[in-house]
């Protein structure tokens, strides 16, 4: 097994809490982004927030893929950051300073759980750049929020 690029997007409707999530895995960073789209996978989530979405997006496409290591490529500031925010949220548990269970805890935890077994690593994507200055990763990257926001823009609840 080699090791995987995942890139992971999602879309949300905030008036429905309607969003889709796409990922695409690559293992051959040399590939040609425009050979891969029909590998793009896309599903559904209900009552769902953009925060939660990406985070089950990722959570989704790493219960799909087999991988000695995953390297996450993302535009979700929040999902960088969680790494860095496990020792606060695990001494805590969970709870904010009013003793409240964090909304996310069970995303976070099983975050955590799935990150660690894949050995991910993160890299913040800036999306949306022009054409002429796109490398390799923001055009795969590119492809997974064109799938997402497609997908929203063609359901009938979020038209």
């Amino acid at each position: 097994m080699k090791p995987v690029m995942l890139f992971t997007d999602g879309s949300v409707h905030p008036p429905s809490r309607t969003g889709y999530g796409a990922y695409l895995a690559v293992t051959d960073p040399a590939a040609d982004p425009e050979t891969l789209k029909d590998r793009i996978q896309l599903k559904r989530f209900k009552l769902t927030s953009s925060t939660q979405l990406e985070i089950q997006t990722l959570l989704w496409a790493l219960g799909e893929i087999q991988a000695p290591a995953v390297t996450v490529y993302t535009d979700s500031q929040n999902m960088v950051g969680l790494p860095g925010r496990r020792e606060r949220f695990e001494l805590h548990e969970y709870r904010s300073k009013s003793g409240a269970r964090h909304r996310h805890a069970d995303l976070y935890q099983e975050f955590y759980r799935l990150t660690d077994q894949f050995g991910c690593t993160f890299v913040k994507v800036k999306g949306h750049h022009l054409s002429d200055q796109k490398d390799a990763v923001d055009r795969f990257f590119t492809l997974v929020d064109r799938a997402s926001r497609q997908a929203l823009r063609t359901d009938p609840l979020c038209i």
